[in-house]
């Protein structure tokens, strides 16, 4: 049986361990990386550990910054009234995209996954519970993705949430815009008719 190099192999191992990353991925990205010039590889490694080294999770929202608090923790322009909660720090970014939130986040650093270990005990909600006895918080919107999983730790977070006086909000499900009925799935076609607005002149 063919087998490569054993430094090439271990690259390809070490990059099959990255989610959504297959065996024949790793393996084109090992050999793009072997092709590169020394100095733009020896560049790549350095800020692989510079990032592992200097980034850590916010003391406030657990998002993943260079400095503590983050960059959005600080900003004074944002509003305080509302806060998002996700699942993992990229969510923030696809947030921020659309220029639409300018409230507050809080990170959960993932989601009640019972057949994996993770429970309720996992998801940090003692540090959720504590900004907003802390903060001024009026709304709380639960920005958890539309999985099993997702949805269980909304319901989760929406039980201990509501002796509060906030107004609780899901993020809205339902079909993508320029999506084809006939290829959506029934629990996507069931979120959009739960999820249905008025039409209004």
């Amino acid at each position: 049986m063919f087998e490569y190099a054993r430094p090439l192999n271990r690259l390809i191992e070490e990059l099959r361990k990255i989610p959504g990353i297959g065996a024949k991925t790793a393996q084109r990205i090992a050999f793009y990386v072997l092709g590169l010039p020394q100095q733009e590889a020896d560049s790549l490694a350095e800020a692989i550990t510079q990032a592992r080294q200097r980034v850590f999770h916010c003391s406030v929202c657990n998002n993943i910054t260079h400095v503590d608090p983050c960059l959005i923790c600080t900003d004074s322009d944002r509003l305080d009234e509302e806060l998002c909660v996700v699942e993992e720090p990229y969510n923030i970014s696809s947030i921020e995209k659309t220029g639409v939130f300018r409230g507050r986040y809080h990170v959960l650093l993932g989601a009640l996954a019972p057949l994996k270990g993770k429970g309720p005990e996992d998801l940090g909600a003692d540090k959720l519970l504590d900004r907003i006895r802390g903060g001024r918080f009026r709304e709380v919107i639960l920005a958890t993705n539309p999985t099993v999983e997702g949805e269980a730790t909304a319901h989760y977070l929406a039980g201990l949430l509501r002796s509060y006086p906030l107004r609780l909000t899901r993020l809205a499900m339902g079909l993508p815009v320029g999506a084809d009925l006939d290829f959506a799935d029934q629990v996507t076609i069931r979120k959009a008719l739960e999820g249905r607005t008025e039409l209004r002149d």
